[in-house]
Parts: structure tokens; sequence; C-alpha cells
């Protein structure tokens, strides 16, 4: 499943916000699979979905960092300690899920996002 947020739908999100800016509302839930990525336009912004639990997800950017291709919602879930980590499918680089730190390549982040669950919707902030 890939979510595209339309366009007329960013306008209407939120008065107080600048144009994609702000908390955009992704897909719900229960539409993303455990432990499997998925990729999502927000705002002309290419945003990679994990959920990690019933009510867990998190939102990095699609843009591996050390190669500029959009493959992050393909890297492999994992941990270091109690930290959840993606691992990027072309290098292997792992990042934090949370904050984007680079736990393998010194420089290099990752965008992090952060998510919420609203009624059973996925929203994430830009």
């Amino acid at each position: 499943m890939t979510a595209t947020l339309e366009l007329g739908a960013l306008a209407a999100e939120s008065d107080t916000a600048g144009f994609g800016t702000g908390w955009h509302r992704v897909c719900a839930v229960d539409d993303l699979e455990p432990a499997w990525g998925e990729a999502a336009l927000l705002a002309g912004r290419q945003v990679a979905l994990f959920r990690t639990g019933p009510r867990e997800v998190f939102a990095v950017g699609h843009q591996d960092p050390a190669t500029g291709a959009h493959v992050m919602a393909r890297g492999i879930l994992g941990s270091k300690g109690t930290r959840p980590t993606i691992a990027s499918p072309l290098h292997k680089e792992v990042y934090d899920l949370e904050t984007g730190e680079c736990f393998t390549t010194p420089g290099l982040r990752l965008a992090a996002f952060s998510t919420r669950i609203t009624d059973g919707f996925v929203e994430v902030e830009l």
C-alpha cells in the first residue's frame, strides 16, 4: 500500500500552519502491516512509515541519506538496545527511528518526524 495525501487536502488541514507544515493525516493505522514499511507523499515530501506495535508508528524520510535514493520504506527494522532502528536496504547504514541518528556512519542523519494516532488514523507532523 502506498498512501498519498492530495494537495487539496493539505490546504484544508490547518488554517494556522503554513502549507506543508503541521499535522497530516496519512492512513488508518490498520492499513499499515506490522514490521513492514510503507511510503507516503506528504506536502511533496516522501515519508517512510513503520508500524512496530498495535499503536506505535514511526515516520522517517524515504530518502537514503547515503545514496539519495528513495528506498527507506524497504529498509530492515531492528533495534540497538532499546532503540528501534531502520537499516538502509542499500548499504545497511543503521538509523535510530526516533531521532534519525546514524549509528554506523558518523555525519549521516535520516529525517525523523513525530507521529500520533488520532481516531484510528496515523498523523505525521512535518
